[in-house]
């Protein structure tokens, strides 16, 4: 049996082995955008979690210090998955590593390009980006912000990488951290109601099982009726609240706690708190 041709032949490596960088690796893998034999993932001293992430998936791993200073210095494509407190240190010691052509791609929320080259020590081409973990069955949303420094090879790379795990929205980079509070966190938000449905339906007396299927079912239907029927939320919505009925007494329930504006501030604060994060690393790498 044939070896599928990849979409990127190029190496990456992933410097970050948690849940983000986990999820893109298995749907570019999923999708054939990228070898396994082509991917290589480090972390900082995890061996155990690179152990289960090369037999699950089939890529390279390596935690020696010596070989990470050479799997960094001669990577084509290094996307940066660490957690914001190990950021900063991690691309002061990773700058003196790099060559011009490097491709640096950060999925760390409110980390700007422009404090990355500046903890980097150089202008290096940087694709700044935003998925969420739905990327792991190719329904993922990112966003993607570019560097001067890029070029349009790079632009290219980048844009596959994400469009074969979901859709790809460019953006300037003002708009990262509302972008950030609608689709990089919104997964979380969804899970949530799905979760009081749930229990509401168990609170009446179906079981676990029957209330976990009828939620899922519910809002992947309602998904897919605005993704396919183009119709927008509100004009969906206002076909199924018959007046003086029982999904109006619900929507009236929702308004009278603040439903709509309660959501709007969660985004907001994600936002702010996604930028307040960035404004941290920021003044920790000064």
């Amino acid at each position: 049996m044939s070896q599928p041709r990849a979409l990127i032949k190029d190496q990456i490596t992933f410097y970050g082995a948690g849940s983000m960088a986990e999820a893109i690796v298995r749907g570019i893998i999923a999708r054939s955008v990228v070898l396994s034999t082509s991917i290589t993932m480090l972390n900082r001293s995890n061996t155990e979690r690179l152990e289960e992430l090369k037999q699950r998936y089939n890529v390279i791993t390596n935690n020696d210090e010596t070989a990470k200073v050479r799997i960094l210095q001669n990577s084509p494509i290094i996307v940066l998955a660490m957690k914001p407190k190990d950021a900063a240190a991690s691309l002061q010691q990773l700058g003196p590593l790099l060559s011009d052509g490097q491709l640096i791609v950060s999925v760390i929320a409110g980390l700007s390009i422009k404090t990355m080259q500046r903890l980097l020590g150089r202008k290096q081409p940087i694709a700044r980006t935003m998925p969420n973990t739905s990327s792991s069955i190719g329904l993922g949303a990112t966003g993607l912000s570019f560097s001067k420094e890029i070029t349009e090879d790079q632009r290219q790379t980048v844009t596959t990488l994400f469009e074969a795990v979901g859709i790809v929205t460019v953006i300037p980079e003002e708009h990262m951290d509302v972008l950030t509070g609608i689709s990089g966190s919104g997964p979380a938000y969804i899970y949530y109601m799905m979760e009081a449905m749930m229990e509401a339906g168990i609170r009446g007396g179906l079981s676990p099982k029957q209330c976990k299927e009828l939620t899922v079912q519910t809002v992947l239907g309602a998904a897919r009726m605005v993704q396919q029927t183009g119709e927008e939320p509100s004009a969906l919505r206002a076909k199924v609240t018959s007046p003086n009925g029982s999904t109006q007494a619900a929507i009236m329930m929702l308004d009278q706690g603040d439903f709509f504006e309660d959501v709007i501030a969660a985004v907001n604060r994600c936002a702010e708190r996604s930028s307040e994060m960035g404004a941290a690393l920021e003044e920790e790498g000064s």
